[in-house]
């Protein structure tokens, strides 16, 4: 059980967020709790899927950004995230269990996704001070200026949303995935 409560329904969350809740549910058919509970502040419920649509609508493509995704979640320890973008890799970027896994361990089988997974991964450990080589090695795998900003925004995106299901206990509603062994 969440630490703040999850509205049940779209009816139960607050007005101004109901119009939010109901273009994700005519979008993936249901309403995940992270966006229920998000919900009870409507200001973070629109940043929230205002940096998702305008990310979605980015350079990097949707295999990289559930790379990522993976990426932060072990990084962060977050169950929910792990279990819910395992879940939208395998359904919607097709990812393949040994990329998930490799994901999960801050690289990719994919050479170019490597590099990104790498530096995102690189993001988190040194929170974001990373050396002007690891922009350089980004650059040089074919990543273009706006892509290395893209894949510093999927990381805070990412953060944003593992400490919210972290911090607040957001009950999972996708199959459960656990924590790699360290």
């Amino acid at each position: 059980m969440s630490r703040i409560a999850t509205p049940a329904t779209i009816g139960d969350a607050p007005e101004s967020s109901r119009p939010v809740l109901e273009a994700i549910q005519k979008q993936i058919g249901s309403v995940p709790n992270i966006f229920r509970l998000v919900s009870n502040s409507p200001a973070a419920l629109n940043g929230l899927t205002a940096l998702q649509h305008a990310l979605g609508k980015g350079e990097l493509p949707p295999a990289t950004r559930e790379r990522i995704a993976l990426t932060m979640a072990e990084a962060n320890g977050c169950d929910y995230c792990l279990s819910a973008h395992t879940y939208t890799g395998t359904k919607f970027a097709k990812l393949e269990v040994n990329e998930i896994d490799a994901n999960r361990r801050g690289t990719s089988n994919d050479p170019k996704a490597a590099v990104a997974v790498e530096f995102a991964r690189a993001l988190v450990d040194v929170r974001g001070s990373v050396p002007a080589g690891e922009i350089e090695k980004v650059r040089a795998a074919g990543y273009s200026d706006a892509e290395i900003l893209e894949i510093i925004a999927h990381v805070a995106l990412n953060t944003f949303t593992n400490y919210v299901n972290e911090a607040l206990g957001t009950e999972i509603d996708f199959p459960r995935v656990g924590r790699l062994a360290a």
